[in-house]
């Protein structure tokens, strides 16, 4: 396992990471989950994720359940949790989600009774939350981090680089404690934000990221290629209940669909050039980027963990020419001058 430097923080997490997304607490069996848990920490990953709202809370609570079991030492893992859409905390939701100051204390509390931790590693702002102030959400962060000691860091989910510009001000400005990591959507086949939008980010801020959904929800497996029109049985599009992968299902064969399958089998191509699998290709590209510290993979079981870690393996085989070749098919984003230093 290579570990890597959270932003610029001291803090150092597995290059892949295992989140509880769509799995812990809702597809699988909690014994399948300290299973994928135990098989990830014996492949040297160290750093677990899940959020508030994952399977109503039920992800943190397998995840907790997973971790007393095991009996991992808590100073030998890293875990983050995620908070804004809720999870199980509340029967009126209008107070029970966002980042008011009060969601973010009770939200990361409930959180811990469910994860049965005394803190967690990080936590994130899970999307921003607009009808909040930004120094309101910075301060609600630096207070349960300096005050109650309930977590190490703090950082974003799918922010926009303005507002982590903001966010980061206004921690300055106040002595506060800015973001540390961003945990954005990246992968082959979406690449502007981090690559276009982030660019002064890393340099300016120090900031890292904890990427999500290297596979595309699996579409970057290849195993949707033979399939145009609708998703294969057992499939993740088939049979997820997630509002991400009803909307992928919603568009499954339309266009920009057809576009994706399309480069997909172009990648396949390369992957088997090189001689690897189309998930290993897929896997081993995000982890080129410099500025990620953690690729979070998901599994429903053990073995999916092995064949993952299989990626760090694959890193040398990805040479300045399959680079380049690779971005012919996924049409690398042009770079804004303005946003580079």
């Amino acid at each position: 396992m290579v570990y890597r430097r959270l932003g610029n923080s001291g803090l150092h997490v597995s290059a892949l990471g295992l989140g509880g997304w769509l799995t812990f607490g809702g597809q699988v069996e909690n014994d399948i989950t300290t299973a994928c848990l135990k098989q990830a920490y014996d492949c040297g990953i160290n750093f677990f994720d899940t959020a508030e709202s994952y399977a109503g809370g039920q992800s943190e609570v397998a995840m907790g359940q997973a971790i007393k079991e095991l009996k991992w030492k808590r100073n030998d893992i890293v875990i983050s949790t995620k908070l804004n859409w809720g999870g199980a905390n509340g029967e009126v939701l209008v107070n029970n989600h966002g980042l008011s100051r009060k969601h973010i204390v009770e939200g990361l509390r409930e959180s811990l009774k469910r994860l049965d931790l005394e803190y967690v590693d990080i936590v994130y702002a899970h999307r921003p939350d607009r009808l909040t102030p930004m120094e309101e959400v910075v301060r609600a962060f630096n207070h349960v981090i300096e005050i109650k000691g309930w977590a190490m860091y703090w950082g974003t989910s799918e922010w926009s680089a303005d507002e982590i510009v903001e966010a980061c001000g206004i921690a300055k400005q106040l002595g506060l404690i800015a973001p540390v990591v961003e945990q954005p959507f990246y992968n082959l086949l979406h690449r502007k934000k981090v690559e276009g939008e982030y660019q002064r980010l890393y340099s300016r801020f120090g900031l890292g990221l904890t990427t999500f959904s290297p596979l595309k929800f699996g579409l970057l497996s290849g195993k949707y290629n033979d399939s145009p029109d609708a998703p294969p049985p057992g499939s993740r599009f088939a049979k997820g209940d997630d509002k991400f992968v009803n909307y992928m299902r919603d568009n499954y064969g339309n266009k920009a669909w057809q576009d994706d399958i399309d480069k997909t089998r172009k990648l396949k191509a390369v992957a088997d050039k090189v001689g690897i699998h189309l998930s290993e290709l897929a896997l081993a590209w995000v982890l080129k980027n410099p500025n990620v510290s953690s690729v979070i993979t998901g599994a429903s079981r053990p073995e999916q963990i092995v064949e993952n870690v299989k990626a760090l393996q694959s890193l040398d085989k990805l040479t300045p020419a399959i680079m380049a070749e690779i971005d012919t098919i996924v049409d690398a984003p042009e770079l804004d001058p303005a946003r580079q230093d």
